[in-house]
Formats: C-alpha cells, sequence, structure tokens
C-alpha cells in the first residue's frame, strides 16, 4: 500500500523540468521579427504569456494574428526554439528530485503541450524517462490549453493500472503557468505553480493555488496538499 501513500505528481515540461525560457524568448523574438513586432524582454513576456498562444500575441499586437500571420510565426518559432533546445538543460535539482521521489515509491508523471514525437526522445536524453509512469505530449495540431488532455491523461494512467493512484484529491499538477491550475481544476485535482518559466509571480497568483520559487519547494508543497 506504500505506493498510493502521498501525492501523485503530474509534471509539465517546458519552463517546469526544462529549463528553457532563454530558448523560448529567443524563438519568440526571432517570429515577432517577421511581422515586424519589436523584441520582448524575459519580464515583459512572463507578464503577458498566455494560452492558446495566438491569444498571447494579441496582447501584444492587439489583435488576433491572420490565420496567415499565425502559421508563419509558429513554423519560425518552432525552428528557432528546435535550434536552441537541446543545450537546455533541466531546471535545478530536477532530475535529483524525480529520483528521489521514485525511490520513496512516489507516482509521476508527464503532461506537455510539446509535441509528443519531439518530447518524448527529449526526455530520454536527459535520462528521467524511467522517473514516470506515463509521458504524453500533444499529438494534433490544437494549441488548445491542457483541461481535456489531463482528463486524457489520467484515464490513460488509470487503465495502467494506476487508478488508486489516480484518485483526483491525491493528484497535483507542477507548472510554470496559470494553464496548468486551469487544467488541475478542471479534474478536481491540486496545482502547484513555479516561477522559474512562462509566468511571473503576479501573473501566477491570479490562479489561487500556492506559488513556488523552486521545484523542491514544489513536491514539498505537493505532499503537504494531499497529506
Amino acid at each position: 500500500m506504500g505506493k498510493l501513500r502521498g501525492a501523485h505528481i503530474v509534471w509539465d515540461w517546458n519552463g517546469t523540468l526544462l529549463h528553457d525560457i532563454d530558448a523560448v524568448i529567443a524563438a519568440t523574438n526571432a517570429s515577432f521579427q517577421e511581422i515586424g513586432l519589436e523584441p520582448i524582454t524575459l519580464e515583459r513576456y512572463r507578464e503577458l504569456y498566455c494560452v492558446p498562444v495566438p491569444k498571447f500575441y494579441e496582447r501584444l499586437m492587439g489583435r488576433l494574428p491572420t490565420d496567415d500571420e499565425w502559421r508563419m510565426m509558429d513554423a519560425v518559432f518552432h525552428r528557432h526554439y528546435g535550434a536552441r533546445v537541446d543545450a537546455c538543460g533541466l531546471a535545478e535539482g530536477a532530475a535529483e528530485l524525480l529520483a528521489e521521489r521514485q525511490r520513496a515509491g512516489r507516482t509521476q508523471s508527464l503532461l506537455s503541450l510539446a509535441p509528443h514525437e519531439q518530447l518524448v526522445p527529449l526526455v530520454q536524453r536527459h535520462g528521467i524517462a524511467e522517473r514516470f509512469v506515463r509521458i504524453d505530449g500533444r499529438t494534433d495540431a490544437s494549441y488548445a490549453g491542457k483541461a481535456g488532455r489531463m482528463v486524457r491523461h489520467l484515464q490513460a494512467l488509470a487503465e495502467l493500472g494506476e487508478r488508486g493512484a489516480m484518485a483526483a484529491e491525491r493528484v497535483v499538477v507542477v507548472g510554470d503557468a496559470v494553464d496548468d491550475a486551469v487544467a488541475a481544476a478542471h479534474v478536481g485535482a491540486r496545482a502547484v505553480l513555479y516561477t522559474g518559466g512562462s509566468h511571473s509571480r503576479a501573473s501566477l497568483s491570479v490562479a489561487g493555488v500556492p506559488v513556488v520559487d523552486s521545484l523542491a519547494e514544489a513536491v514539498a508543497t505537493a505532499e503537504e496538499l494531499v497529506a
């Protein structure tokens, strides 16, 4: 029964376990340049970023991008991000935290809006794939948030035999975006938000969930939430 004690953490990838914010800013500014937008600073990005991404561009442009603009900006972003992501490291302490939780019999999984076929090899290259009972990335063209994907993720975990571990009151989503808290609430789970990624502390605080500055604090808070 030890496996059922404590929190099941559903980790986010980009900006949470993977410290890629510098690559994201560089790729974002490359896409902005294509349509004549001024470069954005990290602070401004963290103030304005939201999901779905076209809404983020609307905040910057004062209007939604046209379909042609969106396709072009999205393609440019992914080309520049793809050239930089292999140089990105894990967030401080991430590998050790994941290993410690696994050794303690805690369960954890990974749910990301990154394309699945790119996500899995990257997680494997960082040597942490075996820490998760399941890894799910985006398998469609939609840039909608995680709420619906969270439902499917927990259903898949239950089918893997993790049904007891997936009781909503034991699930804690750890991510760097308000969308992570929205997805958690959608399935009746808890959330802890981390300031090291795409959002500022002020923008995360509107979610009404704990906000932390390190992954170690995120794990400790997650365990407190289900105690």
